[in-house]
Parts: structure tokens; sequence; C-alpha cells
């Protein structure tokens, strides 16, 4: 049986070829392959081509006349998918061409730039071989000339014509030895030959990549990197061009800090690291490049380097703050700050609100003033003035104080039927302190005990003279209520202010003053500032005590956004990054690296002065202090209040309550709601939590009812000072008194069985009582003080003997009794004692 079986062998049809195969270990193979031709559709005889159409068949035409069989949307398909691919190839054909252009033209470029360069290197070498040709032959005419001077001195020449001077090269050739010529004329053959031989020394170019024959044969060591050979090949061809003079060494002006660390100090000389680490170790100081050293180590080792030092402390870094005078051109009118002072109750509040026709004394608590308030009024002339509403409560003392230091005029409000009281004495220190004008507006006229002379008369004895005396300050009767003389007080005040000539430069940067600071819990820490000199704008970043922030947004008086605020202007910031403290000075710098430079600087410096004031303290004072605090009680609180200013207040109204035996510890104040971190605190110390105008959150309230931390919610300073006043004395030891009831003299003394000694007694004065104490006195002298173990009558115990009846009595404890001793009775009766 056959391989084919009978079977028809298997072929291609059409024309085809041989491909000859190559397969491993030698072995062939041929294979025939046929080449498919690309099917191409002619349509039958007869068929009317349409003009335009490209051999589409006309709509509507025969079927059995169609190319095939095929649909005319098919045709049409085809016909277009054949167009497009012919576009497509003559696109990539052109693109193809023009990336060709392309690289030929980069091509170009570079045997150009190659060709260059060969140029150059050409020349040069030329130059300096033409130069080496000259320096040569300079050298061989100095040298016959030499000789011939001395052939000259040693022979005699004759008395002959001279003849004609050879070329200078002539005498050359005939001085100049045969290996000196060779040389000459080798010389330039010698350098082509060096050029073209490759070099292979350790010196060279590197020969390229590392490869296993080199790696096996060990010549394919560690080598130069490609910065180091081009740094020898720039300074020879220096050398070669005659510019291979010595750097002078630059002479830097090291800043050198109180601390600095070795790697720093390197780079600020521009000094290897190493040759520092070298020059310190030769000192003996063995320090690393990441350790730290003092300012005279450091300053020896920059003067062996050869710098100069510039000290500079880190207080330097506020220098950038520094305010520099303003030109007079610069200046320019700026609206006058008011500060309304008083007594409380005499009427600042409503006054101003007169002024601005508004009602913020509704708004306040018991309708007393507790937060500095800033606004700004334009009068109806067209004057724009800005007022500082201080409170007039005993406890806003330090807000006084900052209200007196920022403002231009102080408005010293007094009640014209209360007069002269201990807060307006005080308001007049302050505006006499800060040196500001004073204008005394007398509040309440309309009442019908109004006496404005009496307000006049009793300033005398504080050294203010208002112009009805005779005197210098200005002084209007107002009345908030019925609005009377608030004309007369602002053109007073109007004139007052252009008098001083306020002018500042609206054009620098701004700076300010913190009137108040709050933690508002929508919008963060948002500072009261009144800008003093320059524009505060949004954007800009500042620095305000330890704080530091960017302006966010700018909120004036009447909750309104704006963009900038120039000079005596209040305004609200927001963008801090913490609270400030109310009376900070904020001003405006470049960067905000300044700015939190600024602020850690000042953080660390107010860091250091507490552990300098704790570490001053010696062990001596520690224990006399312990020694002093042992019998002192003392009442813990944590207070959390709405403003900074108030929080201040409050807590030097705490710091006031108690004396020798019971105090106020306040162990922490804050700014913002009652956390649960106060919480925590407050469960440790066994401190209640005194809140003012705010309140605890709700993971905060639910920590104190299950810690049992007593939370108090106060919105007027007068009721948290009387509440912690009466906590306090709860904690003052009651005052035991004594009350005298009666005397008893001793007539006989008894000896009972199981009992001991009985004084028989004769009460002779008021009453003997069983359970009151006495004291047995004998010759006068007190010799016993205890308690009585029985008091009878007859043989019965009774409770108390009145006076001129006898009874018999025994002491506890005491047998030591004698007749004719006087027994005195007396109670002891507790008193609560009080904080004044």
């Amino acid at each position: 049986m056959s391989d084919t079986d009978g079977k028809k062998t298997l072929g291609l049809g059409g024309k085809g070829g041989h491909v000859k195969q190559s397969f491993s270990h030698g072995r062939t193979k041929s294979v025939v392959v046929e080449k498919k031709r690309k099917r191409v559709v002619v349509p039958k005889p007869g068929a009317a081509p349409t003009p335009g159409a490209q051999g589409t068949a006309p709509k509507g035409s025969d079927p059995a006349r169609r190319p095939a069989g095929i649909s005319d949307a098919e045709v049409d398909r085809r016909l277009r998918a054949l167009a497009a691919a012919k576009a497509r190839e003559a696109d990539e054909a052109e693109a193809r061409e023009r990336e060709e252009r392309e690289r030929e033209a980069e091509r170009q470029r570079r045997r150009d730039e190659a060709e260059a360069r060969e140029r150059e290197d050409r020349e040069r070498e030329e130059a300096l071989r033409a130069k080496a040709e000259e320096d040569a032959r300079q050298a061989a005419e100095a040298e016959a000339r030499k000789a011939s001077k001395a052939a000259a001195a040693a022979e005699p020449v004759p008395a002959s014509p001279p003849e004609p001077a050879a070329p200078l090269s002539e005498r050359a050739k005939t001085i100049a030895p045969a290996d000196a010529r060779k040389t000459l004329k080798q010389r330039p053959e010698d350098d082509r030959q060096a050029r073209a031989k490759p070099r292979d020394d350790a010196g060279g170019r590197r020969a390229g990549k590392l490869t296993l024959k080199d790696a096996l044969s060990g010549d394919g060591g560690r080598q130069r990197s490609m910065a180091a050979m081009k740094r020898k090949q720039e300074r020879a061809r220096q050398k070669a061009m005659g510019m291979n003079q010595t750097r002078e060494k630059i002479v830097r002006e090291v800043q050198l800090p109180e601390t600095i660390v070795v790697q720093e100090l390197a780079n600020r000389m521009a000094e290897r690291v190493a040759d520092v680490v070298k020059s310190l170790m030769k000192m003996g100081v063995m320090a690393t490049m990441n350790q730290t050293i003092d300012a005279d180590t450091a300053e020896l080792v920059i003067d062996e380097f050869g710098h100069k030092v510039v000290r500079v402390s880190d207080a330097d870094v506020e220098q950038v703050i520094t305010q520099t005078p303003d030109d007079d051109s610069d200046l320019q009118s700026r609206p006058p700050i008011i500060t309304i002072m008083g007594h409380v109750d005499h009427g600042k509040t409503s006054l101003l609100d007169a002024i601005r026709s508004t009602n913020v004394v509704s708004g306040e608590a018991g309708g007393i003033t507790q937060h500095i308030g800033a606004y700004q009024v334009t009068t109806e002339s067209g004057a724009v003035l800005s007022f500082l509403d201080t409170p007039g409560h005993a406890a806003f003392t330090s807000m006084r104080a900052r209200g007196a230091t920022v403002t231009d005029i102080v408005v010293l409000v007094v009640a014209a039927d209360d007069s002269v009281m201990p807060q307006t004495i005080e308001a007049i220190n302050h505006a006499k302190a800060a040196k500001v004008p004073m204008i005394v507006a007398i509040n309440k006229c309309d009442k019908p005990a109004a006496d404005p002379n009496k307000v006049r008369t009793e300033l005398l004895q504080h050294e203010v003279v208002v112009e009805a005396m005779s005197g210098d300050v200005q002084d209007v009767e107002v009345s908030a209520i019925t609005r009377m003389g608030l004309d007369q007080l602002l053109e007073a005040i109007a004139l007052q202010a252009e008098i001083l000539e306020l002018r500042a430069n609206p054009e620098r940067a701004a700076m300010g003053a913190v009137i108040e600071a709050q933690l508002d819990v929508g919008r963060g820490p948002v500072a009261t500032v009144l800008v003093q000199n320059g524009t505060l704008r949004q954007g800009d970043i500042f620095v305000v005590g330890e704080q530091w922030g960017k302006v966010r947004a700018l909120i004036n008086d009447k909750g309104e956004r704006i963009k900038d605020a120039g000079p005596s202007v209040p305004v609200e910031v927001l963008g801090l990054n913490g609270t400030p403290e109310a009376g900070d000075v904020l001003n405006v710098v470049d960067t905000e690296a300044q700015a939190r430079e600024i602020a850690e600087y000042r953080a660390q410096a107010a860091k250091d002065k507490r552990a300098a004031a704790g570490a001053a303290t010696t062990l001596e004072q520690l224990m006399a202090k312990a020694k002093a605090d042992k019998d002192v009680a003392e009442l813990p609180v944590l207070v959390k209040a709405d403003v900074q200013g108030s929080a201040e207040a409050i807590v030097q109204a705490l710091e006031k309550i108690g004396n020798d035996e019971v105090r106020v510890r306040v162990l922490h104040y804050g700014v913002g709601a009652i956390t649960d971190t106060d919480v925590g605190l407050a469960e440790a110390s066994g401190a209640p939590i005194i809140g003012f105008n705010v309140r605890a959150n709700s993971t905060a309230r639910a920590s104190a009812q299950q810690k049992g931390v007593e939370v108090r919610y106060y919105s007027i300073i007068y009721d948290l000072v009387d509440d912690i006043k009466a906590a306090a004395s709860g904690l003052l030891s009651a005052e035991v008194r004594e009350n005298f009831i009666g005397y008893a003299q001793i007539r006989e003394v008894f000896k009972v069985s199981n009992v001991g000694k009985v004084a028989g007694c004769l009460v002779t004065e008021g009453v003997a009582r069983r359970s009151a104490g006495v004291r047995l006195l004998r010759d006068n002298v007190v010799i016993h003080e205890g308690t009585l173990k029985t008091l009878k009558r007859f043989k019965d115990e009774v409770k108390e003997v009145q006076s001129g009846q006898e009874c018999g009595m025994a002491f506890e404890n005491y047998d030591d009794i004698r007749q004719g001793d006087v027994i005195e009775i007396f109670e002891r009766e507790e008193i609560e004692r009080n904080l004044a």
C-alpha cells in the first residue's frame, strides 16, 4: 500500500515559488509558496459607466448587470474605503519625507558643528605650534648672536669691506646644530602622529564601556569620571593659553549666630566640610559635620580660614519689621482714634450708641459692657471718627489700659448725678500715662439730680482743670437719652484732632494693635485689629505676637467684607494660626517663612523666660514657699471665655480673691468652647469649670456628667466673682467664739468608788451645763481645761444647774481638784467667715 492510497497529491494552484528554510544542526527544508493575487472587481461588459462616479453603478440599475452581484451601497462603501486608504498613504508618505528632511537637516547641523570644533582645534594647535617654532627660532637667534660676539672678541677683524649680512634664516641654519634642525622639521610630523595615535593611558579619555575581556584581564579598574576628565582638559587648555594664574582667595563675611552646625559653617565660608572638621580637630574639638559648636569656637575657625566674622543674634529675625520713618511727602491725614472711658454705668456705651444711632447696650448681658468694641462713625459734616468703647467695671483694668495706649483722644464720661468714681480716677491715670489729650463729657444732664458743677469741682482734685474752671481740658454737657450736646461733643473732638495733625502713610506695610481676640467655632481665631499705619490688604502675610497668618478676610464694624483697611480703621482679621494676646502688635512681612521664623522665635523666647523664672528659684525658697502654703487652702478653677480680654479680666479678678488662709488658683484659662481636654484636666485637679459666654460641646457635656465635673456658665462678671468668692469662703475655717455661761466654787471634795474625786460645788453665777466646757482656776490661774464627766444634783444626773444651787461635778480624766478652786463654765460657738 502506497503512501498516497490512490489519493491526489495536495498542491497549490497557480504560480508558486520555492523558499528554503534553515534550522539548527544544519537542517534545511524547501517549502513551496504561492503568491496570492488581490481580487479586483471588474464590471461586466456592456455596463455603461456613470460619468464622475469612478465606477459606481447608477442607482436603480439592473441587479443582473451589477458586478458579481454586489449591491450599490457595498460598491460605494468599498470605493470610499479605497479612496481613504490612498489619501492616508499619501499623508504617511508626505510625513515620512518631512521627517527624513528634518533628520537630514539635524545630521547636517551636527556635521557642521563637529567640523567647526575640529577647525577650532586645528587652529588652536597650529597657533600653539607656531608659537613653539617662534620660541625655538628666537632662542636659536639669541644663541647665534652670543657666538658671533664671542668670536669677534677673540680675533681681530681685518679692515675689509663689510659683506652683506646673510638672512636671519641662513644664519640660524649655519649656527644651529643638525639635530636641532632635524627636531624642528620632525616636530609637525610627530604632532600629527601623536594626534592619530589613540590614547590608551590611564590619564586619557575613557575608552568606553567595560567589556568582559577587560574585566577578566584586570584592565577594567576604576577610571576617572567624565567631569574629572573635563576639568583636566580645561586646566590643560588654560595652561597652554597662559591662563594658569593662581586664583585670589575670596574673603567672605560670615554671619555667625550663637550656635551653628559645622556643615552650615562650611557652607557659609564656601569651604570643604572635611577641611573645617580637620581644623576643629587641630583645636582639640572632635565634632562631626552634623554637630553644633558655639560661636567662639566657630569664630576661631573662621579666622583661620581668613574670613570676616559678623556676629548676629536670634533677635535679628525681627529686624524685618523695624519701622523706618516716613517722608513728609508720603504722609496723609487720617481719622482720629477716640477711646470712651469712665466708671461703670455712667452711660459710655449709650453715648456711643447715640452718636452711631445704634443700640449696643441691649446686646450686652446685664446692660454693662464686658468687651472692648471698635467702631467707625461718619458725622454729618463728613468727618470720619474711629471709636473704642471700653468696659467700666473694675475687673477690666487691662482693657482700659490697652484702649488708652492706642488712642489719640480720650473722652472721659462722668455721670452728672454720680460724679467722680474709682474707675473714673483710674481712667484719668491711664490717659495721663499714655500722654493723650482728654475731653470730659458730663453725661445724664437730663436727670433732675444732675449737678455738672460738682463734677467739675471734683475733677480738680485729680489735676483735671476744665475750660469752665479756666483750664485747658474741654468739657461738654451731654445726654445720651435726649441727644443733648452731641454736636458740641463732635465739634470738640474735631477741634482736638485738628490740633493734633494726625497723619499716616497708607502706602507702607501695615502695622496695628490687637484690641480683642477670640476663637470662633466657624471662623477659627479672629482678632479685632486697629490699623495704626499703612494699609492691611487681603492676602497679606503678618505676624502678631507669638502667632502668624495670612489675611483670609477683613470684616469692618458693620459686618461687611472689605478688601483693605487703611490707617485708623478697625477690622476683624481672619486667617491666624492661633489666638493672639490682646494688646499684641500686628506687623506685615514679605514672606511666610519670615512670619513663621519670627513667631517661633517669640514663642521660644517666652518659653525660655518662663523656664528661667522657674529655674531661678532656689531649694530654700521652694521649701519656704511649701511651708507657707501648707496652711493655705486653694480653690482650683478652669476659666474659658469668649474673648481674650474677658479671660484676662476674669483671671485678674479671681487672683484678687482670698487672704492668708485661702486663695483662688486658676489652673488654666483660654478662649473658645469647653472641650473634653478641659474636662479631663478639671477631673484630675478636682476643679470646677467656669464658662463665660461660652458653652461645652456635646462630647464635653457627656464627659463632665460621667466624671462628675461641675461646669458653671456665666454671662455677667458680677455673678461670676460673687459665686467664686462664696465658694472660696467655704474653705475658710470657722471662727470659734467662747461664751461664758457660769461660775461655780468647790466647797468640798469627796472620793467616790468607781468614779474618783467628786467636787461638791455651789453655782455662784450663771448656769452650769453638762455639755459645756469647763476650766479649773486655782488662784486665778487656769490649771486644767476639759469637759465634765458627771453633773449631779443630790443623787440624780441633771443637764444643768441654776445659779445659787449646789451640785456635784466630776472632771473627765482629771482628779487634781481642791477645796476653794473655781470652775469656769463656757460654751464654744462657730461662726462662718466670709471673704471681704
